[in-house]
């Protein structure tokens, strides 16, 4: 018996004694293939498909300048619950070495100045308003925004803005004034 997934690719039935409508996610689900490989559902979920293709592009990129920052945020499902601490060790199981800040609001009463920054300057679909997790924004490296993807946007589809930035851009030196700061 099998049945058709969201994602119109076919999936077999559960042989297990496992009760999957115990699932808290489609995502906790497994499937065998045609070809009789079982297949977790989470390869077809953003979290997978997000910081595996940022994990590539941050070590194709990061020697010409690429920063990739992360902002976690529960305000989408209460997807992120944990600790700063349990995150960085979810996210090192993807060989993640870019920075992350601390556990965040996104949209509301206590949106974090980045975010209202990067809101106001970049609306959405939805406008003023983040719509998920994994939204992403490109900035330059003079501090402009650039673009703004969904989160259904796969890094990898916006690799040539990235390649075009960089490529624009030679590496920001600081002035002299900066460095007199220090």
């Amino acid at each position: 018996m099998s049945r058709w997934s969201l994602f119109g690719r076919r999936a077999s039935s559960q042989s297990s004694g496992d009760d999957p409508t115990k699932a808290k996610s489609f995502f906790e689900l497994s499937a065998v293939d045609m070809a009789g490989q079982t297949v977790p559902m989470s390869k077809y979920s953003l979290t997978q498909l997000n910081y595996t293709q940022l994990a590539a592009l941050d070590a194709k990129y990061r020697n010409q300048g690429l920063e990739i920052l992360a902002f976690p945020c529960n305000q989408f499902g209460g997807q992120e619950p944990g600790t700063n601490e349990k995150i960085m060790e979810f996210v090192k199981t993807f060989g993640i070495t870019f920075q992350f800040f601390n556990k965040c609001d996104v949209n509301g009463d206590n949106t974090v100045p980045v975010f209202q920054y990067l809101k106001h300057h970049l609306s959405g679909l939805l406008g003023n308003f983040i719509k998920w997790n994994f939204t992403k924004f490109l900035v330059d490296r003079e501090g402009q925004p650039f673009k703004r993807y969904s989160p259904q946007t796969a890094p990898n589809d916006f690799e040539g803005d990235i390649v075009e930035l960089l490529s624009k851009q030679a590496p920001r030196e600081e002035s002299k004034e900066e460095a007199k700061q220090e």
